[in-house]
């Protein structure tokens, strides 16, 4: 698939076939990830693949926090399920560390969200699905996966093939709403 159709048609997939992802189309996708480009080629991230379905609705059980959705039943967080679901949950880590820190400004998140979008890339260009879950216990979950208390977690991906076509995507802002050139036009 070319880049910029990958770009244009990827979808957040939260429906999972029970289909299982063939080894080498999940090393394909973690590949595309560590290809990214970071802080002064750092490579900061690290990832956390889970196949075990009792890790995988524990994880889900701990992505919902109630101080972002409120009391349990209030409403939920829709990628909850797909956490479960998925055949392959990556954590997305990053260590701090091994990041730019300028003038307060650390940069492992930009880091890990570039990777984080080759990994989505790569997902739907060989016909798997994703997407990013961003809210989570991130002190039980690094315990869960004994993950060293030194790293930060930034996200969560379930992987799989997508049950059904996703559906098209949210619409986008027109390019002269968000693109100033020269200066910025009021």
């Amino acid at each position: 698939m070319d880049t910029l159709e990958a770009i244009k048609t990827r979808r957040s997939v939260r429906k999972f076939s029970n289909r299982p992802v063939e080894p080498a189309k999940l090393q394909g996708v973690l590949d595309a990830a560590r290809m990214a480009p970071s802080w002064a080629n750092l490579q900061c991230w690290r990832f956390v693949v889970v196949t075990d379905p009792a890790t995988k609705a524990r994880i889900s059980e701990l992505s919902y926090v109630e101080a972002f959705f409120g009391p349990k039943g209030y409403k939920a967080n829709p990628a909850q399920k797909a956490l479960a679901e998925a055949p392959v949950v990556i954590v997305a880590c990053a260590d701090p560390g091994q990041s730019g820190d300028l003038r307060g400004q650390q940069y492992y998140l930009a880091d890990v969200g570039i990777a984080a979008e080759n990994l989505m890339l790569a997902a739907h260009a060989l016909g798997l699905g994703s997407v990013f879950v961003g809210v989570f216990d991130e002190q039980e979950l690094g315990e869960l996966l004994n993950i060293p208390p030194e790293l930060r977690i930034v996200g969560l991906f379930p992987l799989g093939y997508p049950e059904g076509e996703p559906k098209a995507g949210p619409p986008r802002k027109e390019l002269d709403d968000i693109v100033h050139y020269e200066k910025w036009q009021a």
